[in-house]
């Protein structure tokens, strides 16, 4: 499977969603450090500007959502942890975007 754009195509919405994805997690990632990885502030900005979830009410709910995603126990979201994250919240709001509703808010 190739990646490239050398065909002259206009991208499809498929591939404007995962660059937008990509492009997402680059805003984010490596503010504070590693840039392949969303440490916990890096992450709880994210949520915050992306899908409007405010952990402020709560700092433990940032604290556990890292250890939800954090598969390796690295202390950080890498790309992979970041797109198990983006589609387990597609797949919970699907039925607000397939009935042409608000998306889902926490």
């Amino acid at each position: 499977m190739s990646c490239d754009k050398s065909a002259g195509k206009p991208l499809s919405d498929l591939q404007k969603a995962m660059k937008g994805i990509n492009e997402v997690f680059e805003d984010y990632a490596g503010k504070e450090g590693d840039k392949t990885k969303l440490n916990k502030s890096e992450l709880k900005k994210l949520l915050k500007s992306e899908l409007n979830i405010d952990c402020t009410t709560n700092p433990n709910e940032v604290e556990q959502m890292m250890k939800d995603l954090d598969a390796d126990s690295d202390g950080e979201v890498d790309f992979l942890e970041y797109v198990i994250f983006v589609v387990s919240v597609t797949t919970l709001c699907n039925e607000f975007f397939t009935k042409g509703q608000t998306p889902c808010k926490k």
